[in-house]
């Protein structure tokens, strides 16, 4: 369990550094010229929308370990972590294609309402697919372990958000973010296979 947890929190925090998720808020914001506290409000806005979308998915997959562990002996011990191993290897694979999603500023003239509703709904549909291997073996422990996983990753995910949205806006910051916005598939996928080959030899 406490690799699992270790995971989550690793995932969870490259999770929320990735720019896709908070640079179109920042840049937005700016065009538009929202006040921090309205860009701050935002982000908030659509963090929740990304949030529950991968919660959502996040309880479903955790039921299905739960189911699995009841009909797999050997599920805690070899399928889960390989399944983390695979899932590593799949975004390594994606990141190498290209197909990064990206979240797309909207264009022309709409109103703040509109542009709301747009990055909210975008964000919501594009929920977090690296984070649910964790629930699927956050499901073998329990509903408490699979609410565990939840809430780190809400917490983590929000505060991310909210923290480099600040930063930013204020242009405290001054980094090369493509870098990490290209390679976060290579990271995700690294921080997945580590946390399954370690699941194997810990229990």
């Amino acid at each position: 369990m406490e690799q699992l947890i270790i995971g989550t929190l690793t995932l969870s925090i490259l999770h929320a550094l990735i720019p896709s998720h908070w640079l179109p808020l920042v840049t937005i914001g700016r065009r538009e010229n929202w006040t921090p506290s309205k860009v701050m409000n935002i982000t908030v806005l659509a963090a929740a929308g990304h949030i529950l979308s991968t919660l959502l998915i996040g309880v479903l997959i955790g039921l299905l370990g739960w189911q699995l562990s009841s009909w797999v002996n050997h599920f805690t011990h070899i399928i889960a972590p390989s399944l983390l191993i695979i899932l590593g290897f799949f975004f390594i694979y994606r990141h190498h294609k290209h197909k990064h999603f990206h979240l797309q500023e909207p264009t022309g003239k709409i109103t703040d309402k509109q542009i709301i509703l747009t990055l909210v709904a975008t964000m919501f549909l594009s929920p977090c697919l690296e984070i649910e291997a964790y629930f699927l073996m956050a499901g073998i422990h329990g509903s408490q372990a699979v609410l565990l996983i939840g809430l780190i990753y809400a917490v983590i995910t929000i505060a991310g958000m909210l923290i480099w949205v600040g930063v930013m806006y204020r242009g405290l910051i001054n980094f090369n973010w493509h870098l990490l916005d290209h390679n976060a598939g290579m990271i995700t996928g690294a921080t997945l296979i580590l946390t399954g080959l370690i699941s194997f030899f810990i229990q």
